[in-house]
């Protein structure tokens, strides 16, 4: 089975589809292979002629399912599906085209598509995590965001709750990392804190790709900002106990919703205290739509 993944080089994009390629290898019987093709190497003019020769040369081997992630790539999958109508076209989050233009949609709940016979529905975006229990007690994980259009930072509010979780967990190790929107002077604030000697800080320039996963899979629980919804969903599938850390919203829209649906439902917690946090879910989204996918 081959899966051609059309990347328009966004990393997080990526991770979706290498999700569910992942998931599909773990449960199919079958050799399943991966190929990457950059939309550079598939012009939309070169595309419209391969329709008519059956073949495109950019690809290595003729694909069974033709996977996209962002709006750059969906007419590129539409026309390749074309070129090759044997294979399943798969696009990931939500497309501007109509849904039933391709044989599956594969949309996180938050964007508000009901599910039907072209759209399979997921809490979050697919991630390529597993829990591999390997957790350690009393290591705890913060991971912070920073502003975004949905969200104003607010430092002494994340100073505040950081404070709150060191204080109440004094036998822990914790483990602290930014990202590139967390405000520039806000480590130096933050070291400034009695409190601060108690946490190991990993500044996001200086972690190598991937170490807040394998952090993830590290940590007993972990604590976002609620600015990062894929990193809570990461952190869930990773099997952590997840906290939220509260900032200030400037609009409600459906992705706040999905993060106060989430507290609801007792997924993840606003607490502080580990033993406020809800105990670790099975959390399988990209293995649910992979079973789905190899049984149609």
């Amino acid at each position: 089975m081959h899966i051609v993944y059309v990347s328009d080089g966004k990393a997080g994009h990526r991770s979706q589809a290498v999700g569910l390629y992942t998931a599909m290898q773990r449960q199919s019987a079958n050799e399943v292979t991966f190929e990457e093709v950059s939309i550079d190497q598939l012009p939309i003019f070169s595309l419209f002629s391969a329709i008519f020769r059956k073949n495109i040369s950019a690809l290595k081997q003729r694909p069974d399912y033709i996977f996209g992630v962002g709006s750059h790539t969906q007419l590129r999958v539409l026309l390749l599906g074309q070129v090759y109508p044997q294979a399943k076209t798969i696009i990931l989050m939500k497309p501007n085209f109509p849904v039933s233009w391709f044989d599956y949609a594969i949309i996180p709940e938050h964007d508000g598509v009901e599910a039907s016979e072209h759209v399979i529905t997921t809490q979050g975006a697919l991630n390529p995590i597993v829990n591999e229990q390997r957790h350690q007690q009393n290591r705890f994980l913060i991971a912070l965001g920073g502003s975004s259009k949905r969200h104003q930072w607010n430092e002494e509010k994340v100073l505040d709750s950081i404070q709150q979780i060191v204080d109440l967990h004094p036998q822990a190790e914790i483990i602290l990392t930014t990202s590139r929107r967390t405000p520039k002077e806000f480590l130096d604030h933050l070291n400034e804190k009695s409190f601060a000697s108690r946490l190991k800080i990993f500044p996001v320039e200086k972690t190598p790709q991937g170490w807040i996963f394998e952090e993830m899979q590290q940590a007993e629980a972990v604590w976002v900002t609620e600015d990062s919804v894929s990193m809570i969903f990461e952190a869930l599938t990773a099997g952590c106990q997840v906290g939220v850390i509260k900032i200030a919203r400037l609009k409600q829209d459906r992705i706040t919703q999905s993060i106060d649906q989430m507290i609801q439902s007792n997924l993840v917690s606003v607490s502080a205290s580990i033993q406020e946090l809800p105990e670790p879910h099975a959390f399988k989204e990209a293995e649910r739509v992979a079973t789905y996918l190899l049984a149609q």
